[in-house]
């Protein structure tokens, strides 16, 4: 399951995002640092084409893909050194695939920030450097560790250490390690530190409805934003945390006309869940039949053997070919065998890369 940890200063929206997308009941009072213990939460990844397949098929159960969200508490600037409650918790993140850092992007004299000064660029910054001490931290610790290995002649911790020597001298300017330069096989190599910054990150401009948003504003402090998370390599999504939390408590019919009274146009927690799986590279494809419709999550380019192994060892192991068709094509054929009448059904090998949407039924040995 993938899984995500979010992130960010204090009062800038991310347990309320957390409730919104969880639906669980986690503090989120405007004051620093109400989160005391990190909360987990399992969220199902909306998609339209499931439910559309689940009608097809008359299936008994729908499962979609799942995404494990962790909430910790607000970090602020010395978190890694101790201040506040950020640190004791960095430690929950470091078994994460990605990150999301909630970045508040709105003006509000009645929501207090941590540096009296809503300025985002700066707060990314806090953060991001909160990631990189925690990191540099980790990596002092492992050369210690390993000086007796690279003493007694041992080749893999020489290049280990050959790899955290880069990574020091990145940290040393603040870079993270995901630019830190390091090949293929120095990135295996201290693959197990889990370091923070080696794992994508999503940034999540909070927006507030009929507040004074950065982007609506055209706002010189949002152009700084943008640059900022351009240079990183990262991407952003805009979403109202506050409005999606309310609409927890809105009949699924009623949500739409909530969203147009509020001027919030767009489901912000599809396009998060849809910017999370941008960023790390990852599709669905979907299986189908009367027990149940589900939804399947696998990186993107993964050939079909590889696809097969996110629902069984064997598929991948046993792999003998697969029957693939388009979700489009399968709901306009109407069914299964229309679709192989048509010839939109279509049987595929082991090279063949699955592509997002597909319905797939796999043959193993």
């Amino acid at each position: 399951m993938l899984k995500i940890g979010i992130v960010g200063l204090p009062n800038v929206g991310k347990s309320t995002l957390f409730n919104a997308l969880t639906k669980a009941s986690v503090p989120a009072e405007n004051y620093p640092f109400c989160t005391i213990d990190p909360s987990v939460g399992i969220v199902g990844v909306p998609d339209a084409r499931l439910d559309k397949l689940t009608k097809l098929s008359m299936s008994a159960k729908t499962i979609p893909a799942a995404i494990e969200f962790v909430d910790i508490a607000g970090l602020v600037k010395g978190a890694a050194e101790g201040e506040g409650l950020g640190n004791q918790f960095l430690a929950n993140i470091r078994e994460t695939d990605a990150i999301l850092q909630v970045v508040r992007f709105f003006d509000d004299t009645n929501i207090t920030h941590v540096a009296d000064e809503v300025e985002p660029y700066k707060d990314i910054e806090i953060i991001n450097m909160e990631l990189v001490l925690a990191d540099a931290e980790q990596v002092k610790k492992r050369r210690d560790k390993i000086v007796g290995d690279i003493r007694g002649g041992d080749k893999k911790a020489v290049a280990e250490d050959a790899a955290l020597k880069k990574l020091e001298k990145a940290f040393s300017l603040g870079k993270f390690a995901l630019h830190a330069g390091l090949a293929e096989d120095e990135k295996k190599s201290i693959a197990h530190l889990n370091l923070l910054t080696m794992k994508p990150i999503l940034y999540a401009l909070n927006k507030k409805s009929g507040g004074h948003n950065l982007d609506e504003l055209k706002d010189e402090r949002a152009e700084r934003a943008y640059e900022l998370i351009k240079s990183l390599g990262s991407s952003y999504v805009f979403v109202d945390a506050n409005t999606e939390r309310e609409l927890n408590d809105v009949a699924d019919n009623d949500r739409q006309n909530f969203r147009q009274e509020l001027g919030v146009n767009e489901d912000g927690l599809v396009g998060l869940i849809r910017g999370a799986y941008d960023t790390l590279g990852l599709i669905s494809f979907f299986t189908t039949g009367e027990d149940e419709t589900r939804a399947w999550t696998i990186a993107r380019g993964s050939a079909a053997p590889r696809a097969g192994a996110a629902i069984h060892n064997d598929f991948m192991e046993k792999f003998i070919r697969a029957e693939v068709v388009s979700t489009d094509d399968l709901l306009a054929s109407g069914s299964w065998a229309a679709a192989r009448e048509s010839a939109k059904l279509r049987t595929e090998g082991k090279d063949y890369i699955v592509a997002d949407g597909d319905v797939m039924v796999f043959l193993h040995g």
